[in-house]
This record gives C-alpha cells, structure tokens and sequence, in this order.
C-alpha cells in the first residue's frame, strides 16, 4: 500500500496531498483550484492586481496610522502641533529600526509557504508558518523591552531640541510596550499573502485602522469623558487597535478558516527549519535593519538643518503624502513576490521571468503617473494636514523635488520583491544597504550640507539615490541569482 502511495505521488498526483493531508491539518481551508490556476497560469499584469489590490488597501489602512495621527495632531494649534507632528517624524523610523528582524522573519515566510503552496506542499508550509510566528514573538518581546528602555537615549542621540524631545521620547515608550503585537500582526499578514490570501489581511487591518480613527480624537482631545492626552492618546489608540487586529490574526491562524492552520507542535522550535529560516531571514533582516538605521541616521541629518521644528514637520506631513503614493507598489511587490514564488515551485521558470519583467514595467508606470499628479497638488495636500505657513511652504518644496526619483522606486521594489519571493535576501540586504549608506546618506549630506543647499539639497538627494538604486537592481537581477528555489525537497 505504501509502495503503491509512493509510485502515485511520484508520477505527479500532488493536488490529491494539497487537498488532503491525512494529518492534523486536514481541517485547513485549501486554496482552491482555480485560485491555483491563476496564479500560476493566468495573465500576469491582471493577476498581479488581483492579488495586489487587497494588499494596497491594507497598505493604505496601514497608512493611515500615521496620517490620522498626524492630521489630529496638527489641528492641537501652535507649537504643540509643530512639536507633535515634528515627534512622530522622529519616532516611525525608529519604529522601523525596532521591527526591522521582523521584516526578515516574514521574508523567510513568504518564501517558504509560496514555494511549499506552489509545490502542493500544505503541511509543509503549515509548520513553516508556525515557525516563523513563534520566532517573530520572541523578537517582538525582546525588541519592545529595548525599545521602552532605549527611547530617551535614542532621542538624545538624535540632537532633537527639548520640547519635540519629551512628546517623541513619550512617544516612542507606549509605541515600544505595543511591539509584540505589531510584529504578530505583520506576520500574519505576510504568511497569508504568500499562500495566496490577500483579501484576509486587508479585512483585518481594516477593522484594526477603525479602531484607532475612532479613539484618536477621543484620546487626544479628551472627548466623552476621557482626559486630553494629546500625543500619549495617539500612541495608545495605535498600540490597542493592533492588539485587536493581532487577537484577530491569532485566532485565523489556529482555527484554520484561512488556507493556513498553526497548531502549537508547529510552534515548537525544530532546529533545521529554524535555520532554514535564519538562512533565509537573516540576510533580509540585516538589510531591513540597515536600511532603518540609515532613516536614523537621515533623521540625525535632517535634524541638524537650520529651523530643525518646522523642517521635521514638513519632511512629516510630505512623507505621509508620498507613502500614499507607493500603496500601489506594495501590492503589487506582494503579487510579484506570490507569483514568481509559486512559479518557481512549480518548476515554471519562464514564467518566474515574465512576472519579474511585467511587474518591473507596471510599477514605473504607476508611480510615474503618481508622481506627476503630486507635483501639481502639492501645496494642497500639505495644508490639509497643519495650518503653518513656513511648514506647507517648506512641505511643497519636499514633494516638488522628490517626484523625480519616484518612478525609479518602481523598478527597484519589483526587483526586491523577485528576490523576496525566490527567498534569496542576500541580495535584497546588498541592495538595501547600497541605498542607503553607499547612496543616499552620503548624497544627503554632500547636497545638503557640503554644496550648502540646506533642505533643498536633502529634498533633491533623496530622489536622486532613488533613481541611481534602480541601476543597481537592475544590475543584480541580471545575475540571475533569482532563478534558485530555497525549498528542501
């Protein structure tokens, strides 16, 4: 019988183990076949928006954390909105820096369960996610207790003046204590969008981003009873709306209504797989850790130009428009990751190819189209946001040299993103490195301070590095290093 077994699955039957596992996760939602199909099968450029458009919804709803934050925290009048928007500016690429091994964690997921789903493997990518989930908590644990106690010293180390120091330090301590939460959260959405679900995660994130749009006002005004907490009330409505949506991912995941079931064997440490994932991860987990302390760094930059409140608080509000913009590039980096991911499982090799090529194309079209409707709106947005003269005059002039570099960041993410679904991060760390320290921090401060052009310098040094980082991509994805599936057979 067993013999008998074998000589089927070697012949090919692997719908009949994709469908069903004689195991403990038999209960999983599988993806269905036409699911399948058009992932591995269906037009490139109309699947990648399939997959992609629920993720630029969630990417948006993620978005719009900071901007709820940031449009409320503008309207408090003054300086204390100056100092809160100015805060929050300070704090996020810190956040990144804090969450950055997460990032890895969840690349090693996206390439272990896309390629096990691509291959039909479901137990396989079952236990990977339960892997992946059990490292990024204890991560998450240990980064938020660092983050609460680091926070003074790290606002210190950036030089911010005294009356944005104690709002970000304040900040950054309730943002830290809500780490765990956020990196399980994130983790689900990534293992989900590798299977293939993207819509679950969005559905998700939606409820959580309500959440915190409700509380904001509440918390920072002091509405309906509660005290007025200005920037402590934002942090706190962040840090329980993602506990929300963390309780949410958890529960999806171990009852298995969403294509991927975690038991708790599955969470238990198995040395081979947790070094597949460190093998897989870490590299992308340096490179995410590099690429968020260059935005430290950049932001110790930026913090020494002349006017350091009303810059930080343009840079704040004009970098929130322009995240805005690469929503779109986020969702479809998720499907090119799925697809090229899946096709590679299937053995599909010239497919992997065009989905690499197609998305490359697509997303400089896209952000080109988006960066020139930024440049004629651009004084419009800003004063949306705060009511300060000197802060929309110098928002504007961020968004009005930004622009050109833009559409370059297509090409670079869909590059990232091949690498990111083929599961090797090494160069996808070679690249974020690259434009961050090789490339951007040094044209920043050589445009800003060593030419004197101050802000204006800044503004035009970041769409530069952008433009010159998409070279290097290119350059890297020619090797073909992409082409080699990770999985273990």
């Amino acid at each position: 019988m067993k013999n008998e077994r074998e000589q089927k699955l070697q012949k090919g039957f692997r719908a009949q183990s994709y469908y069903k596992d004689l195991n403990s996760h038999e209960q999983t939602k599988p993806m269905t076949s036409a699911q399948k199909t058009q992932i591995l099968e269906g037009p490139i450029v109309k699947t990648l928006f399939v997959l992609g458009w629920p993720v630029m919804i969630s990417e948006l709803l993620y978005v719009m954390y900071t901007i709820v934050d940031t449009f409320w925290l503008g309207k408090l009048g003054g300086d204390e909105s100056t100092y809160a928007v100015a805060a929050l500016q300070i704090s996020w690429p810190v956040v990144f820096l804090l969450i950055a091994i997460a990032f890895g964690f969840g690349s090693a997921g996206v390439a272990l369960v896309s390629q096990y789903t691509g291959a039909g493997k479901r137990k396989e990518a079952n236990i990977s996610a339960g892997q992946v989930l059990s490292l990024s908590l204890l991560f998450g644990l240990t980064l938020g207790l660092l983050g609460f106690i680091f926070s003074p010293a790290i606002v210190h180390f950036l030089g911010i003046h005294k009356g944005t120091a104690e709002v970000a330090t304040t900040y950054l301590q309730i943002i830290s204590l809500g780490m765990p939460l956020m990196c399980m959260s994130m983790i689900f959405g990534f293992i989900l969008r590798a299977y293939g679900d993207t819509k679950t995660p969005m559905k998700v994130e939606a409820i959580s981003v309500f959440i915190n749009v409700v509380l904001d006002p509440i918390l920072i005004f002091g509405l309906w009873g509660f005290p007025r907490m200005a920037v402590t009330g934002a942090a706190l409505a962040t840090v329980f709306s993602q506990g929300v949506a963390c309780a949410i991912a958890l529960y999806l995941l171990f009852s298995g209504k969403v294509g991927i079931k975690v038991t708790l064997p599955d969470l238990k440490p198995i040395k081979w797989r947790i070094l597949q994932i460190l093998r897989i991860g870490v590299p992308a987990s340096i490179g995410n850790s590099g690429t968020a302390f260059g935005f430290v760094i950049l932001m110790f930059i930026i913090a020494r130009l002349p006017d350091q409140s009303v810059v930080l608080a343009a840079y704040g509000v004009a970098n929130k428009v322009t995240d805005l913009m690469f929503v779109v590039i986020e969702g479809l980096g998720v499907g090119v990751a799925t697809m090229l991911g899946q096709s590679l499982g299937a053995d599909n090799m010239k497919r992997a190819g065009e989905v690499a090529k197609k998305g490359m194309l697509v997303m400089f079209l896209v952000l080109l189209a988006a960066a020139a409707f930024m440049y004629s709106v651009r004084e419009l947005v800003i004063q949306v946001f705060i009511d300060n003269a000197d802060v929309i005059a110098e928002g504007a002039n961020f968004i009005r040299l930004f622009v050109f570099g833009m559409a370059f960041f297509g090409v670079f993410k869909a590059v990232i993103a091949s690498f990111v679904g083929s599961g090797h991060n090494i160069p996808t760390m070679v690249l974020d490195v690259v434009r961050l320290w090789v490339l951007r921090i040094p044209l920043v401060y050589v445009f800003g301070f060593v030419l004197g052009w101050n802000s204006s310098g800044v503004w035009f040094a970041l769409a530069l590095s952008n433009a010159l980082s998409a070279a290097c991509a290119l350059a890297l994805f020619e090797t073909g290093i992409w082409k080699k599936k990770v999985t273990k057979e």
